[in-house]
């Protein structure tokens, strides 16, 4: 894959993807059926999971609920004015999730799995004042979740929670880190939608055989059915839980 690594306004690495390894085209292009699209150009952007995600014992550890989705709709947020007067920023996005099957659950979850939440992915990036022209981001190594897809994702419920000079966070359903959220289009893990492009299953196993000693449960499973993930969640032993570090909080009233 060539990149052209680039710096955003907000101060995060970047990587336009210029040509994909894997068999891909553009997002929302049918996988079967004649020549695949040429790749679109996506931002990929780096940052930190927020708990382990790698492993089936990652996931019945921390993970409340995981589920089948379906991605309905999605909106594009409007730029903040500090952006627009910058001339460059990203651009927030909401996803539309419906649930179509709760594959496993944890005992003693605080809550009991969505039948549909709005999602929070991955945006877009514009530069030189050009709100005309904006550019897909994705995280590296993980769908963006784009509407029209199916995924499965492992994910746990956060309070609502306030931080000392920014707006009160309700409570949301979030992932966990890269590892949990897989391509599931056509009921088959790793086909489907992944950095904003559209990846065949075998390019899935390309991407799962170079993955050496980092071999995780998204690459085991490629080519497998949901029956199998939860098969193999159900006999996984968790670990100690540990809860990710939490915002410095006041008082929300």
């Amino acid at each position: 894959m060539r990149r052209r690594f680039l710096v955003l306004g907000a101060g995060m690495v970047a990587a336009v993807v210029t040509a994909a390894v894997v068999t891909s085209g553009a997002s929302g292009s049918a996988i079967a059926g004649g020549a695949p699209a040429q790749p679109r150009e996506v931002v990929v952007a780096h940052g930190d999971d927020r708990l382990p995600s790698t492993t089936a014992a990652d996931w019945v550890t921390y993970a409340d609920h995981v589920v089948v989705v379906t991605a309905v709709s999605e909106q594009r947020l409007p730029p903040a004015q500090i952006e627009l007067e910058r001339g460059e920023g990203l651009v927030g996005r909401t996803v539309d999730l419906k649930v179509k099957e709760v594959l496993w659950s944890r005992d003693g979850a605080p809550h009991p799995a969505p039948q549909s939440w709005v999602y929070n992915g991955a945006g877009f990036t514009f530069s030189d004042g050009d709100t005309s022209n904006f550019s897909p981001v994705a995280l590296d190594e993980r769908p963006r979740i784009e509407a029209g897809h199916q995924y499965i994702l492992a994910i746990v419920w956060e309070d609502a929670h306030c931080s000392e000079g920014d707006k009160p966070e309700p409570g949301r359903w979030l992932g966990l880190g890269e590892g949990s959220e897989l391509p599931y289009d056509g009921d088959v893990i790793g086909q489907g939608e992944y950095e904003g492009q559209i990846q065949t299953v075998e390019g899935a196993r390309t991407l799962a055989e170079d993955a050496g000693l980092d071999v995780g449960l998204e690459e085991e499973m490629v080519g497998e059915g949901a029956a199998a993930l939860a098969a193999k969640l159900k006999v996984a032993t968790p670990g100690e839980r540990q809860q990710p570090k939490a915002p410095a909080t006041t008082s929300c009233e």
